[in-house]
């Protein structure tokens, strides 16, 4: 093949077809533009493409054989005739093999990032489209999440000590979270701030968790045994505002807490990268923020009574770190106090043998405490009451005495007083519970089985699951929620009114013939929160299966319009306690025997939005009888004549109710050291 007159080197083929192997990448560099040769040998596949006009003339097959010689030539093979179109192909894919690998997502974006790229490059044009706006917003989400920090800091644990003053403090934790951010490089420091806005958020849930229990229980949350009693709430909500509000306001209450540590974690990062924008400014502030706080804390500086500099969430971390140790080495300790009983080892002929024949009533009225019979707002009815049922007792021949125990719960939790007051141990929390529920510790109502001189029996209208206490408690038989054959309506949480479970007790317990007295434990429930509707009371040979109630249950308050309005709260709560007091006395005036002795008590102080946030623990006891050498045997005790107690009249922790009223009814003590 010849090329033609117009090409520009005449002996280009055949001095690639000439040249040795060493010599022709130089010959093929040095090729004029025009020719063939060059682009074919750098790009292989790409000569073709680029071809010059002086070639184009030539027929296709003669223009392919160049590409084919100038490879061969290039590569110094000897092969004998390849065909154009593979030597192409060979060209292609050695430009493949020396091509730079590249990275998959490169070459394929994945959606995510598109996705990031796509909102990323809208809201940079929309800040080019908006400056100021753009600024606006920025500073103010800056300030929102530095407030967000900063309340997150310095929030009290109790209801009482919320104020404005509380939040215009100095939290010294922040002055350190500064400065470490400052010092840490970019990565770390992110992982820290979002670790320490979760942190952040978690103490914020407990510091709320300390302020609704102390608000209803009277304590602190306990790390390790209270949350078993939100549970214990949840089923407290469904009875009294029904199961589809509870449901909604638990799911609302988890996305809050969630929401809240999304919140404190975006703004911990978003506060740190500002402080690495701003290294200079921010370091400058660190350290004056700083020197104030010192100043401040070594002064003694305060707004109203409150220290300018705070360190809420460090003292509050050393607290929780405390209860929880305090509540591991309690535990240990109360197991050994536990097994020490003064009654322990009693003969059964030794027990009570002052109380033989008569049959025992211990009745706990639900949330009847001290401030029922002295806050100026309950204590009218509530005293007129007690005064009134008094004196209806007497005419039907039962004299009481009252006195005041200290119930180791407040606001709740009512196991906790019965167990205290029937096990003579002091049981405040649900460990100590357990405990003693497992142990075969004499509890005072177990000690009149004990003796064989007595059939024993629970009526629990607020008992709706198993009850393993019952053996702790020594009862033969337990009547709970179900067992009563009530058909009328729940009034809130409490399953039926207490006539109605009196007059049960009556019919089923009080009111058969037995070969041995009784000796009863009854759980009134009517006085429970929250306080709406009450039941009334209705005549006793009305009652029939409790479908009289209905109309009662319908005519009354809604739980919501009581719990939301204190005042409220009070003055129901008030005329609750006059019920349950009421229908106890009348189930005695009508019922009772010459044998009869009843012993009624609360079991805890109402929560502290009614009962008020420094009231006592204190509770009133009464016993009541017809035979006077029963009262004659505590008349040693001090207390007051009568079903209500003086301001005066002594009070005992409830945890000495036990020997105590063993000990008055002639029983010896015969100690069980473990």
């Amino acid at each position: 093949m010849e090329p033609t007159a117009e090409a520009p080197a005449e002996a280009a083929p055949d001095t690639l077809a000439e040249a040795p192997t060493e010599a022709a990448p130089q010959t093929v560099a040095e090729a004029p533009e025009g020719t063939a040769a060059a682009p074919l040998t750098e790009t292989g596949a790409a000569a073709t493409a680029q071809a010059t006009p002086e070639t184009s003339t030539e027929a296709p097959e003669e223009a392919a054989e160049k590409p084919a010689a100038a490879t061969l030539a290039e590569t110094g093979s000897d092969a004998p005739e390849a065909t154009a179109a593979e030597t192409v192909e060979e060209s292609r894919a050695d430009a493949r093999k020396d091509a730079p690998e590249q990275p998959a997502e490169e070459a394929t974006p994945r959606p995510a990032r598109r996705s990031r790229v796509f909102w990323s490059s809208r809201t940079r044009r929309w800040r080019e489209a908006h400056p100021t706006a753009a600024q606006v917003l920025s500073v103010s989400v800056n300030v929102l999440a530095t407030l967000l920090v900063v309340a997150a800091l310095v929030m009290p644990n109790s209801v009482v000590r919320l104020g404005p003053e509380k939040f215009l403090r100095i939290p010294g934790e922040a002055v350190i979270g500064a400065a470490l951010m400052l010092a840490l490089p970019r990565r770390p420091r992110i992982v820290l701030a979002a670790v320490s806005g979760v942190a952040l958020g978690a103490m914020t849930v407990l510091n709320l968790l300390d302020m609704g229990f102390n608000q209803y229980l009277g304590r602190s949350f306990n790390l390790v045994l209270d949350w078993s009693l939100l549970g214990d709430a949840q089923s407290y909500l469904e009875d009294s505002l029904g199961r589809t509000a509870t449901l909604a306001a638990t799911a609302g209450l988890i996305a809050v807490i969630l929401l809240l540590f999304v919140l404190l974690a975006l703004s911990t990062v978003r506060l740190s990268n500002l402080l690495a924008r701003h290294t200079g400014t921010a370091t400058r502030g660190t350290l004056v923020a700083g020197v104030v706080w010192i100043t401040c804390s070594s002064l003694g500086l305060q707004i109203s009574g409150v220290p300018i500099a705070s360190d809420r969430t460090a003292a509050g971390v050393k607290i929780q770190a405390r209860r929880v140790a305090d509540t591991l080495r309690d535990e240990a300790e109360f197991q050994k106090v536990a097994k020490v009983d003064a009654f322990g080892n009693t003969p059964a002929s030794q027990l009570v043998p002052d109380l033989r024949g008569k049959d025992m009533i211990f009745t706990f009225i639900e949330s009847y405490g001290r401030s029922a019979i002295e806050d100026p707002i309950m204590a009218p009815g509530v005293d007129s009451t007690l005064d009134a049922r008094t004196k209806a007792i007497a005419k039907a021949g039962y004299h009481a005495k009252s006195g005041w125990l200290t119930s180791a719960t407040y606001g709740g939790s009512s196991w906790l007083g019965h167990s205290t007051t029937l096990s003579g141990l002091w049981i405040n929390n649900q460990q100590r519970y357990r405990t003693v529920m497992a142990s075969d510790h004499l509890s005072l109502t177990k000690a009149f089985k004990k003796t064989g001189a007595w059939n024993t029996v629970g009526v629990m209208p607020g008992v709706q699951k198993a009850w393993p206490e019952q053996s702790f408690y020594g009862l033969d038989k337990v009547y709970n929620a179900f067992e009563l054959g009530y058909k009328g309506p729940k009034f809130s949480w409490s399953t039926m009114p207490d006539q109605y479970a009196l007059e049960q007790f009556q019919q089923r317990v009080h009111g058969r013939k037995h070969d041995k007295p009784m000796m009863s434990e009854i759980i009134l429930t009517s006085s429970h929160q929250p306080w709406a509707p009450i039941p009334k009371m209705v005549g006793w040979d009305q009652l029939g299966d409790g479908s009289i109630f209905k109309g009662i249950q319908a005519a009354g308050n809604k739980p919501a319009d009581v719990i939301a309005d204190t005042t409220k709260s009070r003055e129901e709560y008030g005329k609750s306690i006059q019920y349950s007091v009421t229908a106890l006395t009348e189930w005695l005036e009508r019922y009772g025997t010459d044998d009869t002795v009843l012993v009624f008590l609360g079991d805890h102080q109402p929560i502290a939005r009614v009962s008020g946030n420094h009231a006592s623990r204190d509770v009133p006891i009464s016993i009541v009888a017809k035979d006077p050498k029963v009262l004659d045997k505590i008349a040693g005790w001090g207390w007051t004549d009568g079903l209500r107690p003086a301001h005066s009249a002594p009070v005992w922790k409830m945890s000495a109710f036990r020997d105590r009223f063993l000990t008055a009814y002639g029983s010896t003590p015969h100690p069980k050291n473990g």
